[in-house]
């Protein structure tokens, strides 16, 4: 049975399985710290270009970090050592920032969580480097796609597999792979909560959606059969079959009459090209 907690803003909340639901002290803590995430993807968007290493660019991310009052969520979290995840590729998720260099036509997700004023705004993005092929570019619009599809789903009275529900018919539509080993998740003053949200649902399933509600949706789509596994550094994920794979990530809540997305960018900046 689903159980959901009132959070007033004051307490001390610790993750125990309960969905929380949040008042106007969290919503207005995640307004500003998703605001904050956005503008940082925002601003790295000119340095995702070839020969630029990602570990320069998670450099970037601390910097724009800690220039917004924030400090990195991942930076120390299970002993994960850098300031954000870039994925470049077959990497599904959890990419480690290294002197890789970003090589034309590669395809990259960046996912940045600054912890700003106790609140966590978690949100990540594709980019393209160069020039990007066309199957390529087809799978991250396809990818947005997913994860508006899904938004559209996050209402009140909604059940939380609808969204899934939603990401999965779009995906499928494509002859796409939804990753199944990693999800969404609640979220506020802790990094990862209840709910989990599952990218690959049954419609009607799953807990009502109430308003208050704070969580991410973050759809990971393949090119190929949805399976991945996990390197020996255990943190990268990669697709199975090597084939490519995209994801988009938005923060948000449900309200009275619908949802309010924290992460999006105030200047456009939703997916590729950013010109």
């Amino acid at each position: 049975m689903t159980e959901y907690q009132v959070i007033e803003g004051t307490e001390t909340v610790i993750r125990d399985g309960t969905i929380k639901l949040h008042g106007p002290a969290g919503f207005e803590g995640m307004r500003k710290a998703g605001k904050l995430a956005a503008s940082i993807l925002d601003e790295i968007a000119p340095m995702v270009q070839p020969g630029v290493t990602t570990a320069a660019i998670d450099d970037k991310v601390r910097e724009l970090m800690f220039a917004g009052g924030s400090v990195p969520a991942t930076l120390g979290y299970r002993g994960y050592t850098h300031s954000c995840c870039i994925s470049i590729n077959h990497v599904i998720c959890h990419g480690i920032p290294s002197d890789k260099a970003l090589k034309d036509g590669d395809i990259v997700n960046i996912d940045v969580t600054p912890l700003l004023d106790g609140w966590h705004g978690d949100t990540s993005r594709m980019y393209f480097v160069g020039d990007v092929p066309l199957k390529a570019k087809r799978l991250v619009e396809v990818t947005h796609e997913c994860l508006m599809l899904g938004i559209e789903q996050a209402q009140p009275g909604n059940r939380l597999g609808d969204i899934g529900a939603a990401i999965l018919e779009h995906a499928q539509k494509h002859r796409y792979g939804v990753v199944r080993e990693f999800c969404g998740h609640g979220l506020g003053r802790l990094f990862h909560d209840a709910p989990e949200v599952v990218h690959a649902a049954k419609a009607g399933t799953g807990p009502e959606l109430k308003p208050g509600m704070f969580f991410t949706i973050e759809p990971m789509i393949n090119i190929g059969k949805p399976w991945g596994k996990m390197l020996s550094d255990g943190w990268t994920a990669v697709t199975r079959d090597k084939s490519l794979s995209a994801q988009f990530e938005h923060s948000l809540a449900i309200t009275e009459t619908g949802n309010e997305i924290f992460t999006l960018s105030e200047k456009g900046m939703h997916k590729p090209p950013y010109v």
